[in-house]
């Protein structure tokens, strides 16, 4: 069987603060190498890490480079391997523009969230994407701004677990869940 097309956005603008202000959030380091080792993992073929903030875009080269060609990629090269996975985008847009190049296709965007109702089933859209390139596209803060969810863009089921109705993953944890659940081996 084909290995599906898959990418990974993170991003960190347009997102909802806990009031639902528009606001644009940090990058964490443990972000940027978690996503990159789940997605290792899983085969999948990019990380973008969304941020308008050219700080924050150098913090992630300046991160990169250690553990691509500095220090780090002798001391880790797994990590190293890993990381070559990670693109810096600027927005959304331009994730979406390198994913299509990269893929070859026009990218399939699937918008996920812990506060969206409904959405296509983890079953339905892994049905798909023996089809369609996909970029998962994963929001920080509070959630992806409702703007990207007036696009017309597919949303995904959110992750439903077990007790009260809590429903707060921390992002790294909720895209291995998704992945394992788009990419794993089903077990019979």
């Amino acid at each position: 069987m084909k290995q599906p097309a898959v990418a990974i956005a993170l991003v960190h603008h347009p997102i909802v603060d806990r009031r639902g202000d528009l606001v644009t959030t940090a990058v964490t380091n443990l972000d940027i190498h978690d996503l990159a080792r789940t997605a290792r993992t899983y085969g999948v073929s990019r990380v973008y890490l969304v941020t308008p903030l050219a700080e924050q875009q150098q913090l992630v080269d300046r991160i990169l480079q250690h553990w691509r060609q500095g220090h780090g990629s002798s001391y880790n090269p797994k990590r190293a391997e890993a990381l070559k996975l990670v693109v810096v985008a600027a927005s959304l847009e331009e994730a979406l523009a390198d994913w299509q190049q990269v893929s070859g296709a026009e990218p399939w965007p699937v918008l996920t969230g812990a506060a969206s109702q409904g959405g296509i089933s983890f079953g339905r859209c892994r049905e798909i994407l023996a089809e369609r390139s996909l970029l998962l596209v994963l929001g920080t803060g509070w959630g992806l701004a409702p703007e990207l969810f007036e696009q017309g863009w597919t949303v995904l089921e959110p992750i439903v677990g077990a007790g009260d109705n809590y429903n707060h993953l921390p992002v790294r944890s909720a895209a291995a869940i998704m992945l394992d659940r788009l990419l794993g081996t089903v077990a019979d």
